[in-house]
């Protein structure tokens, strides 16, 4: 072997060694930084495929009758004071027949939307006191459509009790006397 062949292995030996000190320091490197993202990374899949998992729930579920349906009650959140509201996050639910009034009743008898009759107008309600107390609390608990407007069940607000409903009645024609 000539002395120029033997400096080229050398040398050659020498190029082919630091690149594979190089890739095993590469190597080195990416290992490391994949321990540490691969922890974070997992974490926020979970929470990734927990969004997914919510998007994915049907928006509303029906009663369906002659079934179970005491899991699609509304009901409150479990640490929710009065001051903190409902579960949906709007006001608390109403405690008098006042409260339902002023919560329900008066988004659409406060201005006379949709033909209902404005809380306090003695004309308007003289025909419909008319008729007694009892008519109108089966107009307010089921609903009612008439020539001049449409009153929904409960005002819309299915999960009041008949009692509130029933007191928000009385405070309306208390107001109209």
């Amino acid at each position: 072997m000539s002395k120029q062949d033997t400096r080229f292995f050398n040398t050659f030996s020498v190029v082919i060694g630091l690149l594979i000190v190089i890739a095993i320091g590469i190597f080195a490197l990416a290992r490391v930084v994949a321990s540490e993202t691969q922890d974070k990374q997992v974490l926020e899949e979970a929470q990734y495929l927990k969004s997914v998992e919510g998007h994915l729930q049907p928006i509303a579920k029906e009663a369906i009758s002659g079934a179970d349906n005491a899991a699609l009650a509304i009901k409150p959140d479990a640490g929710s004071a009065d001051a903190a509201g409902s579960a949906s996050g709007g006001p608390a639910a109403p405690k008098s027949g006042e409260e339902t009034f002023t919560q329900v009743c008066s988004a659409c008898h406060g201005a006379g939307i949709a033909g209902a009759p404005k809380a306090g107008d003695k004309g308007a309600w003289a025909s419909r006191i008319s008729k007694g107390k009892e008519v109108l609390y089966d107009h307010a608990l089921k609903g009612f459509q008439g020539s001049t407007g449409v009153m929904p069940a409960k005002g819309g607000r299915v999960d009041l009790s008949d009692d509130l409903v029933k007191a928000a009645v009385d405070h309306m024609v208390d107001m109209a006397k």
